[in-house]
């Protein structure tokens, strides 16, 4: 009886660590605008999209021929509904079953629509009919789901700009527009009551654009810079991504709705801009989007949200050649679409890899008549490469590495004081451990083993005196 009571134990805790692994699991998604002339087939980008880490897409409609062409991808789709379309859908229970039916149900479990959008960014349009009128929109739209039987599977939103926030500095005293506040509350109370997410699109980009400076730019970079303190929390921030997001979740909690999660609808930096136009270069775009994939799936998640990484899309998958106003608005394409080569590699590649970009392990099924005892893991860590600082790098270069990582929410207690790498206590010995072990924590991926050009990727193991570093053996 004894023995039953032991593997019935471990059975459970065994299951609830495969949900509790799956319900942290991140995805990177990306934007699929056509506001041009120039786009691949669909059925090209559908190859193109499962050659890639990407895991979910997000259109700006419900073009047929996409959701057709994702058909038996396994990529999650998200549809959105056009503004224009609200007032028809808020009073119309009909019209949000044709809808539905004709946008959802046509397509479904083929192709995997996760999420329906219900117009983008309405509130900030300043209509104020069409703004009354967004959450009977959205709860007929979830009405005529239920009735589809799809309401659990496909879940009802809408998408908010950064300006819904009345302030953002610092992150702790985050909140909305009270302007807003009776509107807000309703379509919170909505996402809190459905579990559908709360969308919103915050760009480091723009941050940066009304404050050019140096430090500025390392800061939204997800470079090397000094922090920026929030005296409430004593939180030091590093990236202006965990900024903004954690400013967002401040303004939720503010008005009672800790429960609803937040997703990224959109982020990204241009690569091409005007003269006029500050930090739009092809080495921004790639440094802010491929640190920002590393930050991701490193699972550090937010100084407010530790451990729960964000779902985020970026923007955009190609140009929109069509799109009006400056460069930068036609310039956010991480893909060619002329030939579908990458605009610049963000480590999005992969080869019958998953989104870490390690080789993507077996399914695994558990059932009471199998488990055993746990397995102690093999004793021979997996070989490098390794981070490893350059040659006569500074020790103030080495410091900031240091004071990034660690504050980037890794695990530096092996280089505290009684930790099993603190000695040798030296400033280098330190830094290599942790410029190593952000490395690794992004999957090995080559732009997180830069550190302002201070650290290179090596086969020689940095280890000393017996401390095993991450990613190689002693």
């Amino acid at each position: 009886m004894a023995a039953f009571r032991f593997t019935t134990t471990f059975l459970l805790l065994a299951l609830l660590l495969i949900v509790n692994k799956a319900k942290s699991q991140s995805f990177i998604g990306v934007n699929y605008g056509q506001v041009a002339n120039n786009l691949p087939s669909e059925a090209a980008t559908a190859k193109l999209l499962q050659s890639t880490s990407i895991q979910k897409v997000r259109l700006f409609g419900s073009d047929p021929a996409i959701i057709k062409a994702l058909a038996n991808t396994g990529i999650g789709i998200v549809i959105s509904t056009a503004n224009g379309d609200i007032p028809a859908l808020a009073s119309d229970p009909n019209f949000a079953k044709n809808w539905v039916n004709a946008n959802v149900v046509a397509y479904y479990p083929s192709s995997k629509i996760i999420l329906v959008n219900v117009g983008n960014e309405v509130i900030m349009s300043g209509d104020g009919n069409l703004i009354s009128q967004l959450l009977p929109a959205m709860q007929n739209v979830k009405s005529a789901l239920d009735a589809a039987s799809l309401g659990d599977e496909v879940k009802v939103s809408t998408v908010h700009s950064m300006t819904l926030l009345k302030q953002s500095e610092p992150p702790s005293s985050g909140i909305f527009d009270p302007s807003y506040g009776d509107v807000l509350k309703g379509l919170l109370a909505f996402n809190n009551a459905t579990g559908s997410p709360f969308e919103v699109n915050p760009y480091p980009y723009f941050a940066y654009r009304s404050d050019p400076r140096p430090e500025t730019l390392a800061f939204c970079l997800f470079q090397q810079n000094p922090g920026r303190l929030d005296a409430n929390t004593k939180i030091n921030y590093m990236n202006m991504f965990d900024a903004q997001v954690d400013a967002v979740r401040s303004a939720l909690d503010a008005m009672g709705f800790k429960n609803v999660e937040i997703v990224v609808a959109e982020t990204g930096w241009p690569y091409k801009g005007d003269s006029d136009e500050v930090g739009a270069s092809i080495e921004n775009a790639k440094a802010y989007n491929g640190n920002l994939i590393a930050h991701l799936r490193s699972m550090a998640g937010t100084p407010l949200m530790p451990g729960k990484s964000v779902d985020t899309y970026l923007f955009a998958l190609y140009d929109e050649n069509l799109k009006p106003g400056p460069t930068t608005e036609r310039s956010f394409g991480i893909f060619n679409s002329v030939d579908l080569t990458m605009t610049y590699d963000v480590g999005l590649s992969k080869s019958g890899n998953d989104s870490t970009g390690s080789q993507a392990p077996a399914p695994v099924t558990v059932s009471p008549s199998t488990v055993k005892a746990p397995v102690e893991p093999p004793t021979e860590p997996k070989k490098g490469p390794w981070c490893v600082p350059k040659t006569g790098v500074s020790d103030a270069e080495l410091q900031a590495s240091l004071d990034y990582v660690c504050g980037q929410g890794v695990d530096c207690s092996p280089i505290q004081p009684g930790g099993a790498c603190f000695e040798p206590n030296t400033l280098a010995a330190h830094a290599a451990y942790a410029m190593n072990l952000y490395y690794q924590a992004s999957g090995q991926n080559p732009s997180s083993c830069d550190f302002s050009q201070a650290a290179m990727v090596s086969s020689h193991n940095p280890s000393t005196n017996g401390c095993s570093f991450p990613g190689g053996s002693t």
